[in-house]
């Protein structure tokens, strides 16, 4: 761990001049206080006076709220106080931390407010929040602040907020199945980087996890097998959990590509071209000119919106592969007869608007892959651009200067792995960098963005110490103010926070090349 010593006077200053956004030239800019916080406060202060000692047995969180939510968080926070052996060296001088939160509401959507303050000094403590999401986030910056070492805290005045909306973690269980209790774990550790978006691919070709009441052949079928399936028992119990966590569930059903794993369930969903098709199969995307797909989607829509009550449902419509379309008699047929001949642009919109139009007759908002709006489908002005390619940077420039929310995952991929230190590489990304001279409301169109683990080489065995603590990097740069990029500033931090993920009982892997942390993960009995 990294703390600041109890005589250590310096102060982070607010944000309220725009020089100070821009420039590292003043040196409380360059040199903001080492505290093991990740992500890093919007604006923190360093006190004056004695740090707070507590005892983390008798230490206690109080608040008037009568939240459920609020009383759970209390509950592992005071679990995660109390992972170190506590030694007396000191005599207690804080004996609770007391909450406030303005709201009774426990509503989450993009736009719920994670704001909060904390203050800090050597005998009182108190965090003030607008809702009790914002008071999650409080708890776990009160966490970080106490050095397991001795349980002191330094005296400190935060405000913290996000700076941008949209913070996720996208985990793909199609190509590898992940088990609900891993799920929740990841769910956990994402929520102490503050993240609120679980992304959750939940089917793709190799498989369909997802079981459906409305066709239950899906999951029977499409499943790898009838232990590697979600109920809609666990789906609900996914959803539950990430909402006590602040995180909001977002399920990607993506299509037309990527449906191999549907085919076995529906005939004539899929389009058969036989040696053309998708990973060297006889078929390829869903067949666009068979109206009874159009149908099962809807239906199937309807249901998974019932199931993930959030705002939105990630559409997909990446990596459509014409080549099958091209070698359909009926789809050549159908696409001479609507003035379309050789122009499957032009087919893959036909579908699209089809599809767009069942979310819009559901009242739901939708996220889609980036070659949606490439391809100019008449996407809705609550849609927002997924960018995923290369040129993340033009797609961001052209989808906010047609209007259009966007979020990007491009230099996130955390699934792809090097050697060494990796996380750097993530560090180092902005996604509002997109254009110098984009304004201030198209920079503002950018809600944030999203952390890709791919499933092709992750499970049960490995997924955990596989994103974290890479995610965290990513995170940060989410949450915490522009100029908080610095490589060496976050290196002993991102350690510190992978140690105190370890000592939570996580198996986060290292980030430096020799170390160690005070208490070791352990594979339980």
């Amino acid at each position: 761990h990294y703390f600041i010593q109890s005589n250590l006077r310096m102060t982070l200053p607010l944000l309220g001049a725009v020089c100070l956004l821009t420039t590292l030239t003043t040196s409380l800019q360059s040199n903001p206080p080492l505290l093991p916080l990740v992500p890093y406060p919007q604006h923190l202060d360093i006190l004056e006076g004695s740090p707070a000692v507590i005892d983390p047995r008798r230490f206690k969180f109080t608040s008037h709220s009568n939240s459920i939510l609020l009383q759970e968080a209390f509950g592992r926070y005071h679990k995660y106080l109390n992972l170190h052996d506590y030694v007396q060296e000191l005599p207690a001088t804080l004996p609770s931390l007391q909450v406030e939160v303005k709201s009774s509401s426990e509503e989450l959507v993009l736009e719920t407010s994670e704001n909060y303050t904390l203050t800090v000094t050597r005998d009182t403590a108190l965090l003030k929040a607008d809702t009790v999401f914002g008071a999650m986030r409080g708890l776990e910056t009160f966490s970080q602040l106490v050095n397991t070492l001795n349980y002191t805290l330094p005296p400190v005045d935060i405000t913290d907020y996000p700076r941008y909306k949209f913070r996720g973690l996208m985990l793909d269980t199609s190509r590898h199945y992940l088990s609900v209790g891993v799920l929740k774990h990841l769910l956990t550790a994402a929520s102490w980087s503050k993240l609120n978006v679980f992304h959750w691919h939940i089917v793709d070709d190799p498989s369909f996890p997802l079981c459906s009441t409305e066709f239950p052949e899906l999951c029977a079928r499409g499943a790898f097998s009838p232990n590697h399936v979600y109920s809609q028992e666990d789906v609900l119990d996914i959803v539950l959990f990430a909402h006590r966590h602040g995180i909001l569930v977002i399920p990607e059903l993506d299509t037309p590509g990527h449906t191999l794993s549907w085919g076995k369930a529906l005939p004539g969903f899929l389009t058969h071209c036989p040696g053309h098709g998708n990973i060297g199969a006889d078929y390829g995307p869903v067949d666009p000119t068979n109206e009874g797909v159009y149908s099962v989607l809807g239906r199937l829509f309807k249901e998974v919106t019932g199931l993930f009550p959030g705002q939105f449902v990630h559409l997909g419509g990446d990596e459509v592969h014409y080549g099958c379309w091209q070698h359909n008699e009926n789809v050549t047929a159908w696409m001479a007869a609507h003035n379309m001949t050789g122009n499957y642009d032009a087919l893959e919109n036909y579908y699209e608007q089809r599809v767009l139009d069942i979310m819009k007759s559901l009242n739901r908002n939708y996220i889609v892959w980036e070659e949606v709006f490439n391809h100019h489908v008449d996407i809705t002005p609550q849609s927002i651009v997924h960018a995923w390619k290369g040129d993340w940077q033009k797609v961001l420039g052209r989808a906010t200067r047609a209007g259009y929310r966007s979020i990007l995952s491009s230099c996130w991929y955390i699934s792809r792995i090097s050697y060494g230190s990796d996380w750097t590489k993530f560090y180092q990304c902005d996604p509002r960098s997109f254009n110098a001279s984009a304004t201030y409301e198209e920079q503002q169109l950018v809600l944030g963005g999203t952390n890709a683990m791919w499933g092709l080489y992750v499970d049960n065995t490995n997924v955990l110490s596989r994103t974290w603590p890479r995610a965290s990097a990513p995170a940060e740069r989410l949450w915490s103010p522009e100029y908080i990029k610095d490589v060496d500033f976050m290196a002993p931090r991102i350690e510190a926070h992978r140690c105190r993920m370890v000592a939570r009982g996580y198996p986060a892997e290292p980030t430096f090349k020799r170390g160690y942390c005070k208490k070791e993960f352990s594979w339980r009995k």
